[in-house]
């Protein structure tokens, strides 16, 4: 534990957190909102003992340019200059964030997720896992079980093939999430299942 200690002393994330909390307002299926999801992601790479200060950084701030790009202060000049990480931190986030072509069409979720997975970088990998973890810690709270099963198997198709060769241990959790939250579905004949 010392060694992590030693990697966080000087870690400054305050000016990262404050330019989450553009996404307090932000509402997520499971309830809650987008800037604890923010929190939550950063904590799963804490509890991974990841202590790459770019990755932390990033991963308070991961869906800012997604979920709130409109709000004040949420602009890369803004991030870039936050600290002497800022500009690996937005480039980070900018590798993770799902791209909006000029007309305004969305990558499709399979393509963006293969993207990260088959050629992100192993910092956009492991951000990536810990979001997905996130994330389907969440999938417990969700009512809507079409897009819990669609969920889960873009999980299985986009995310898992990747993700030992990322994180083993990672994968480990992802796949047993996986299995605990389809466990819960209701099966074709069964409409009264706990999701």
């Amino acid at each position: 534990m010392p060694d992590i200690e030693q990697s966080l002393r000087t870690l400054t994330l305050a000016p990262y957190i404050v330019k989450a909390m553009a996404l307090i307002g932000v509402k997520r299926r499971g309830g809650s909102n987008m800037f604890r999801h923010q929190l939550s992601t950063m904590a799963i790479l804490l509890d991974y003992k990841v202590t790459d200060p770019v990755l932390l950084k990033a991963a308070v701030i991961h869906d800012l340019f997604e979920d709130a790009p409109t709000m004040p202060g949420v602009t890369r000049e803004e991030i870039e200059r936050i600290d002497e990480d800022g500009q690996a931190v937005y480039a980070l986030v900018m590798e993770v964030t799902i791209r909006t072509t000029v007309d305004g069409t969305r990558e499709p979720k399979s393509e963006y997720l293969l993207r990260i997975m088959r050629h992100g970088s192993g910092r956009a990998k492991q951000l990536k896992l810990a979001d997905r973890i996130s994330n389907l810690f969440a999938l417990g709270f969700v009512h809507d079980t079409a897009f819990v099963r669609r969920y889960l198997d873009e999980t299985r198709a986009c995310v898992l093939p990747y993700a030992r060769e990322v994180n083993a241990d990672m994968f480990r959790e992802l796949s047993d999430l996986v299995a605990s939250r389809e466990q819960w579905l209701p099966t074709d004949t069964d409409t009264t299942g706990p999701v």
